[in-house]
């Protein structure tokens, strides 16, 4: 064999060689692109089949945050908002916590005070434990004007005050029937809660919608229901106990009968803005003003309720007690026991009653 023959055989073979790495360096570039693309997209799931790593944290986990539960969301949702606030390290760890209880978890709307970085299961714990809960509620009780139930809803819901005023002003928005210009009288006395982040109207609506709802109960039609509202509110007024609203109910309806001015304090101090003033009397000036909720002023019913009635209220102006009286009056402030009579003459005597009382009780609201 020539030089010459040997030295082209060995080219070639370093050509094959050289042809044969490149090939394998190919496959191996291309395998491990597509390896890294691989464990981008599986990584995680198969390292956690594998138990190289959890889904979960550990503990009970460190400082807080808040998170809201809104009404109708299920589990999948709440997981997802753990995890998107930091609470639980993935919304897969608490929902499939979720599937293995047993009975199945019932979650409350709502706000919740909880830490970062908590396990599911201490997550769920403490969703469980009402303790954790921030309420908003609002107690309201009978016998409160428009704006002091507001004052109340704005304190317990965390909604602006401003903001109640202002939707309030557009009684018609609401459903009230139609020439209805105020909510006086229609937003019902109850204890309430509030979802977070409830609007102005939709507190408001909500208290409608309960005074709506009584109505229907009760059988009121739509047409009578601002008139009766209207004597509801008086009888909440004006009543010293509750076993009282069906005779001060029916005294108004005797008055009417017989076309008697009204003559209850209750609506002077109302169209004065002395309803709030803490005494049983009224000013000479409330007596005297020539506005539409004055009864001393104007025969018939006032141009609509002075305050919220509760049920009680309603039924005692929808069914007024049997009796001929035409006056009472309070002769104990701190029981409330009131005298009812027939005529002026017997009237005049309790209320000599109750000018003996507050003679006796001089701290008292007389």
């Amino acid at each position: 064999m020539s030089r010459r023959t040997h030295a082209s055989a060995g080219s070639s073979r370093r050509k094959r060689w050289i042809v044969g790495v490149s090939a394998v360096l190919v496959v191996v570039l291309a395998l491990g692109g597509a390896s890294a693309y691989l464990w981008s997209q599986f990584g995680e799931r198969i390292s956690l089949e594998l138990g190289w790593v959890t889904n979960d944290h550990e503990g009970e986990g460190h400082g807080e945050t808040m998170i809201t539960i809104s009404s109708g969301e299920i589990g999948s949702d709440i997981a997802a908002t753990l995890a998107e606030a930091g609470v639980v390290k993935t919304s897969e760890a608490f929902y499939e916590l979720l599937l293995t209880q047993e009975p199945q978890v019932e979650f409350h709307p709502g706000s919740y005070r909880l830490r970062l970085e908590m396990s599911a299961q201490a997550a769920l714990d403490a969703l469980q434990d009402p303790a954790n809960r921030i309420q908003h509620i609002a107690m309201i009780p009978e016998g409160l004007t428009v704006r002091q139930t507001l004052e109340l809803v704005s304190a317990g819901a965390g909604i602006d005050l401003e903001k109640l005023l202002l939707a309030a002003e557009d009684a018609q928005a609401f459903g009230v029937p139609a020439g209805v210009t105020s909510l006086e009288g229609w937003l019902h006395p109850a204890t309430y809660e509030f979802e977070p982040e409830t609007s102005a109207h939709d507190a408001i609506a909500k208290l409608v919608a309960y005074q709506v709802m009584m109505l229907d109960e009760l059988g009121v039609p739509e047409a009578d229901r601002q008139e009766v509202l209207t004597i509801a509110s008086i009888v909440q007024r004006e009543a010293g106990t509750a076993e009282d609203f069906g005779r001060v109910s029916r005294v108004i309806f005797n008055r009417l009968d017989i076309g008697m001015r009204l003559e209850m304090d209750s609506t002077s101090q109302f169209g004065m803005g002395q309803h709030d003033d803490g005494s049983v009397w009224s000013t000479g000036e409330a007596l005297a003003d020539d506005n539409p909720w004055n009864t001393y002023v104007h025969a018939g019913l006032p141009i609509g309720p002075i305050a919220n009635p509760g049920r009680a209220a309603v039924e005692a102006a929808l069914a007024p007690a049997e009796g001929p009286w035409l006056f009472f009056v309070a002769v104990n402030l701190e029981t409330g026991e009131s005298v009812f009579s027939e005529t002026l003459d017997e009237h005049h005597a309790a209320t000599e009653l109750l000018f003996e009382w507050c003679a006796a009780h001089p701290n008292a609201n007389c």
